[in-house]
């Protein structure tokens, strides 16, 4: 019994050893450089060793002049097997190092090369650029690159801007598309909408689709600061179309001899006509973060009205998907008001506090904490200046527009 055990482990130990010879073998010749002469080497080796077993081994059995003949042919054919296998061994023993360097066998990554398109692009061959990033795209059809390189050469290179917009809202409809390239293809879309067409209606829509396809994110939030920016950029470029002849007025004369020349100095808008200006903007556009928060220091400064400021600058800072940053500036920023304008130690170091609580393991909460140490002596430097009493007239002169007056 015991010998029938160990005929049958002896065969299937025998067939997995044939089994692995045989994938090593299938697998050595896939990975060959050069599969028939490594086919040469499998065959060569057959030889040396049914050699070595049928004539060399049975000489060591005999002895005397047999046995040292058997032992010269035994270094013959090792020295003929290093011979054959020598650019082998060596490769086997330095593999895992030239691997590690220059990533072994593994294929490469694929990727999309737009060298060809770009070459044709600066020799001003836009249709033969477009070729080329056509044949790319084939390929690789959500690749972000190649859709803006193809938009840009349509828009910039062939005056097409309605191509480009349907290569672009192609590549947005796409529900592969992440949310961050389409929010940048859009915003490119609007640009190229206010530089090429000048048409700031037409940005302002690309930019709203950004908010309606991703309500209550950092994208949409920074669309709607872009949209909010749009009248003015809009006015430049309609000037920058449609010149006008502009009447320059006679200069003063004998300026020299003049004992004061201030009175030419251009005017600055004053703070209370700036506020109801910051005012009215906001209606229209109130997710613009930098008139907030300019509209919030004149009420601190101006208006010596620091409830009103801390209630633009809380709305700043519960907006969601603020950057660290920014969230950490506005919180300091009022608290600088607040010690500007004779708040109390506990009521700037609950400000401070804040920052500490919700970036605990950040720099800005660092800040914090050392401007927090020495937040009494910021308070005790704090120069007092006399205060002047203003009448209620004085103190809402600028508070008087009908937007204003709701906010008070």
């Amino acid at each position: 019994m015991n010998q029938i055990l160990q005929i049958v482990v002896d065969v299937v130990l025998s067939a997995i050893g044939f089994v692995f010879l045989v994938w090593l073998f299938i697998r050595s010749l896939k990975r060959s450089e050069n599969p028939p002469k490594l086919l040469f080497k499998w065959f060569f080796t057959a030889i040396v060793l049914g050699y070595v077993f049928i004539v060399v081994v049975p000489g060591f059995t005999v002895g005397g002049v047999e046995a040292m003949a058997a032992l010269f042919k035994m270094l013959v054919c090792g020295l003929a097997m290093t011979v054959t296998w020598r650019h082998s061994l060596i490769e086997i023993i330095t593999k895992p190092l030239t691997n590690a360097i220059d990533g072994g066998n593994e294929p490469p990554e694929p990727k999309p090369y737009y060298s060809v398109a770009l070459t044709r692009q600066k020799q001003n061959k836009p249709l033969d650029a477009i070729v080329e990033v056509r044949k790319q795209l084939a390929k690789f059809p959500n690749d972000f690159e190649g859709v803006t390189l193809l938009a840009g050469i349509q828009a910039e290179d062939l005056k097409d801007l309605p191509g480009a917009e349907i290569t672009l809202c192609h590549f947005c409809d796409s529900p592969a598309a992440p949310p961050k390239q389409v929010a940048a293809a859009l915003t490119l879309l609007a640009d190229w909408h206010l530089k090429l067409a000048q048409d700031a209606a037409a940005a302002r829509t690309a930019l709203e689709k950004i908010i309606a396809r991703f309500p209550e994110t950092d994208l949409s939030l920074q669309a709607a600061q872009r949209i909010a920016q749009l009248g003015g950029t809009g006015k430049l470029l309609l000037a920058a179309r449609d010149r006008q002849p502009m009447a320059v007025p006679e200069g003063v004369k004998n300026i020299g001899l003049l004992g004061s020349s201030e009175f030419l100095l251009p005017k600055e808008m004053k703070p209370g006509e700036q506020a109801a200006v910051y005012v009215k903007h906001l209606e229209q556009h109130p997710l613009d973060v930098e008139i907030r928060e300019k509209l919030a220091v004149i009420y601190a400064d101006h208006y010596q009205r620091l409830d009103l400021a801390t209630r633009e600058l809380k709305q700043l800072i519960e907006y969601p998907n603020q950057p660290v940053k920014r969230v950490a500036h506005w919180l300091n920023l009022l608290a600088d008001l607040q010690v500007r304008h004779g708040a109390d130690y506990d009521t700037v170091r609950e400000t401070l506090e804040r920052i500490i609580e919700r970036f605990s393991n950040s720099a800005v909460a660092e800040l914090a904490r050392a401007r927090l140490a020495h937040l009494k002596l910021e308070l005790k430097g704090q120069k007092e200046t006399p205060g002047v009493k203003l009448g209620v007239y004085e103190q809402n002169l600028g508070l008087k527009q009908d937007s204003l007056r709701r906010q008070l």
